[in-house]
Parts: C-alpha cells; structure tokens; sequence
C-alpha cells in the first residue's frame, strides 16, 4: 500500500509539474526579476544622473527648515506633511535626495485626498525640474507580469496564475513524499549519466530551494485569496459592489479624520540627530499628521530599515514635546496578513537577504526547468526501448507528444530569457519618440520568444538547444557592449562613479552570457562525445 501511494504522488508530482511548468517557468523568471526591479528600472532610464555614494547635503537643520517652509507655502492646509532627507534609496533615482510630500484633505464622502510630491535644492530649497527619462516600462512591468501575465485581463491572468500556483505547490508537496530519500540524495550528483543525472539535478536544486518554494507558493495564494475564494466575503458581506467595499473599508480601518498640519513644536533637527546616533543609521522620512481631538504626532522612518511589517513606521513621536506614542495595535489576522505580503515581495530585506531572494528564485527557475527536461530524457528512453510491434498510431502519438514537450522545453528554457534579452535590446534601440514605446518594448519580448518557440519545434531538438543557447549568450553578453555605444553610462564610467546599481547590472548581463555559453559548451561536448562511435575491439588470436 505504501509503494502505491507512493507511486500514485509520483504521478500526480509529474503531471501536475508538465501542464503548469511552462507557465510556472515564466512567472518564475519575471518574478525573479521582480526582486530588483528598481535596478533594472534605473538602468532602463539612463538619464538619470548617477547614484552618488558620499556627496555632502548640507546641515541637516538647514535643510528641514527649508522643507518645512515649502510645505507652508504650497500645502497650508494639508492633511500630512512628509520630509524625506537625503540617504540611500532602492528606487531608480539610486539615491534620494531631499524632497517633500503632501496629502490634501479628502473631499466629502472620500477618504483620500490628492498626493503631491517635489524634489527640492538642498542648498537653497527651490523646487528641482523634473528629470525627463525615455518611456519605458522598466523592472514594474516585469514584475507586473509574474501575477497578471500579459495580454490578458486583470482577473483572468491573477485566476490563471492562482491555478498554476495552487498545483505548484501540489507539485512540491508530492515531490516530497515521491523521493523517500530526498536529503540524502541532496548529497548525490552523478553527471553523465542522463536521466540519472538530470534527476540528480532536480533533487539537488529541489531540497536547496525547498523553504523558499512552500513560502513563496503559499504566500502567494494569500495575496490574492479572496479572489480565489471569494465565497467568505459575499456569504459575510454581500455582492452587490457597495457590500464588497464595505468589506475593503473595513479592511483598512476607520476613517481618519485630520485637521489640517502645523509645524511642529519639537525641534525635528534635534529629533533626527538624537534617534540616527541611537540607530547609528540616517533617518529616511518624517511625516507630520494632527488627528482631530487627539495628540499631533511624527512618524519618523529609518533609511534601509529591515522589518518584516514594512508598513509600520519605526517610531510614532509626540509633535509637541516628541515624548513616544503608542500606534493603534493592529488584530492577529492583520498582523499575519501583513507579515506574508512582506515574506513574498521581501520589500523588508536589506542587500545580501535581497541577493538570497534573487538566488532563490534563478532555483526555483532550475527545478522548473530540470523538472521540464527530465520528462522528456526519461520518455525519449522510453520511446527507444518500446517493442517495435507497439501499436502504430499510439507509438506516432508518443513520440509526437514527446516532439512537441521538447520544442515547448527549448523554445521556453531559453527562448523567453532570450526574449527578456531582447526587452533590453529594445529599450537601447527604439527611437525615443516612439508612439507607446513602453509598450513595444514588451511586444519585443514577446515577439522574440514566439519565435524562438516556432524555431524550436521546426529545428532538431540538439541543433534547436545549441543554436538557442548560443544566440542567448550573444544576446546578454552584447547588452553592455550596446549600452556603451548608445549611453554615457557604460561600465568604466559606472564603476568609476561607485554606482554598483548600475554595474551591477551590466556585469549580471556578463555573467548570464557566460552561464548560456557554458550550457551550450557542456552539451556539445557531451553530444559530439555520445556521436562518436566506440573503437572496434581486435579479434581474439587463435
């Protein structure tokens, strides 16, 4: 009984991982994209000046009095008042200077009022022209596209990604009870040796990502469960769509009602270099907020703060006297909601838990992807050792089938990287005044991956991998050679200016050219290596 169940999760893990892998594969890849999509966005818009590492901003004092005196001038009867000081930034700017932010208060029967925002001169506190970048759609829509697809609507492209998402982790869970000894084969790696080594393979980068996969799969099904499960909701609230927002009011919490903000009577310079020498760390933003009847207060962020609840601000302050207030305690199912959201998109995660994000994911990518090319090395032997009686039609179905998963395995397993490849072609080569330029710059990936579908399944499977993979690693490895000829921000300048957002990015490119180069080596070599006939063994002497 036990081998049965055991056998029948084996089928249920292989199935499941066929029909969804592609997709998976691709949400996958943007996904992982997704964790450094300000990255990629910098480096899309290469107007934007460099990221400076050490430039002095003035005197803190000075500059938060110039804010404050903005803020008066433009925003008298705002709802909340933000200064953001100069520190260390994600977004694409690289580094954030000094700028404020204000909220109108809400009209009648609204709960938000109009969000405006300038950057200003740290010296003199006037406000700083806009930068004008070319239009793209950056690292947003790549990570747009790992819930939403494309080319789809909104509900349909989340229900299609919850489908897929819920068999992955059916798919991880069977695996799991599939491979009885799966931690020991973790140490086991035999290469050579075909469909032995690619599910060597699999088990490795499966148990190394395993963690990762059960959180990023759950996690995600959260995001979006009452669109999965909506049943809950309308049986609670109702239908009709005044019911259903009374169920997202209740969700964000009461109403605020404000009173329009005031300067505060703490002195914020003091403020800010009290709390950065206990934090040893800068101060990011201080938002000013005066609710009716109750304490006027300042929400004080720290720049780069890792915390898993990344709503929260570090530290609520008394406006008045800056003595610490109490925030309203959010419930239990708030709280874990929160805390899931902040597992998945890892918005909380300094540099280097960022990295093991983004190396997790190129894991994930490998099961998929291993997972895919198994299937077929263990039916193509399949197909070879069946008799040569076996039924004709049901043999021709086989091997079509089989034909048909390999063509989808190469023109998916690099054409869609080298479709991601051609997005950054793009974003160098389109002429900047382009009608929708954002978005045929996504229509170029997508044209691009189409085709390599198309030449995958025209072409000889081997001829179809190498030729792909070869052209794969053109692809990324001229990415910096094209930024050179068409920006001023090639990679000696970027190193030069300690901007490693911007080299990092041009380097990634030199190093996924050398992984698709190296792909391609190893299968020729092991191919031509397995074409070549085995040398005819002498005649024994009589």
């Amino acid at each position: 009984m036990r081998e049965s169940f055991r056998q029948c999760m084996a089928w249920l893990h292989t199935w499941t991982g066929l029909t969804t892998g592609w997709v998976l594969f691709f949400v996958f890849v943007t996904g992982t994209a997704g964790y450094v999509d300000d990255e990629i966005t910098r480096w899309m818009r290469p107007e934007l000046p460099y990221a400076a590492v050490q430039r002095e901003h003035g005197d803190t004092s000075t500059m938060i009095g110039l804010a404050l005196a903005r803020l008066q001038a433009v925003a008298p009867q705002a709802r909340s008042w933000t200064v953001i000081l100069p520190h260390r930034s994600r977004e694409p700017r690289g580094e954030q200077g000094l700028a404020i932010a204000w909220e109108t208060l809400p009209a009648p029967g609204q709960d938000r009022g109009r969000r405006s925002r300038e950057e200003l001169d740290p010296g003199s506190g006037a406000p700083l022209p806009a930068l004008q970048a070319r239009a793209t759609g950056g690292g947003t829509v790549l990570y747009r596209m790992h819930y939403l697809l494309h080319y789809l609507s909104y509900e349909t492209g989340i229900k299609l990604v919850g489908i897929c998402t819920m068999l992955m982790l059916l798919a991880v869970v069977t695996g799991v009870i599939t491979h009885k000894r799966i931690f020991t084969d973790f140490f086991t790696f035999r290469p050579g040796k075909g469909q032995r080594s690619w599910l060597d393979a699999h088990n490795v980068v499966s148990v190394m990502s395993l963690p990762f996969f059960l959180m990023i799969t759950y996690t995600g099904l959260v995001f979006f469960a009452i669109t999965y499960l909506p049943a809950a909701r309308d049986a609670l609230y109702g239908v009709t769509p005044a019911q259903r927002q009374a169920y997202v009011q209740e969700l964000r919490g009461p109403a605020r009602d404000d009173l329009p903000v005031s300067a505060p009577r703490v002195p914020l310079p003091a403020l800010v270099a009290r709390l950065e020498a206990e934090w040893d760390g800068r101060v990011a933003s201080l938002q000013m907020v005066h609710p009716r009847n109750a304490t006027p207060y300042v929400d004080v962020r720290r720049a780069n703060a890792s915390d898993l609840h990344v709503e929260r601000p570090v530290l609520r302050l008394s406006a008045l006297d800056g003595t610490s207030l109490a925030r309203p305690a959010d419930d239990t199912t708030t709280l874990v909601r929160s805390t899931l959201f902040a597992l998945h998109e890892g918005l909380f995660a300094n540099w280097w838990l960022r990295w093991l994000y983004f190396i997790s994911g190129l894991l994930g990518c490998a099961v998929i992807g291993t997972g895919l090319v198994l299937w077929t090395v263990k039916r193509r032997q399949q197909h070879r050792t069946r008799p040569a009686d076996a039924d004709s039609f049901t043999a021709r179905a086989n091997a079509l089938g089989l034909r048909l998963v390999e063509g989808l395995n190469a023109g998916t397993l690099v054409g869609l990287p080298l479709g991601l490849a051609a997005y950054f072609w793009a974003n160098r080569l389109l002429p900047l005044a382009l009608h929708e330029r954002a978005e045929w710059e996504v229509h170029s990936l997508f044209l691009v991956w189409g085709w390599a579908l198309l030449y995958a399944c025209g072409r000889p499977v081997k001829r179809a991998w190498l030729e792909l993979l070869s052209l794969a690693a053109v692809a990324y490895g001229a990415i910096p050679l094209l930024n050179a000829l068409t920006t001023d921000k090639h990679l000696a300048r970027t190193m030069a200016q300690g901007d490693w957002a911007l080299a990092g990015f041009d380097l990634a490119m030199f190093g996924l050219a050398a992984l698709f180069a190296g792909v391609a080596l190893k299968l020729k070599n092991k191919w031509r290596a397995a074409g070549v006939p085995a040398a005819p063994r002498p005649a024994p002497r009589a």
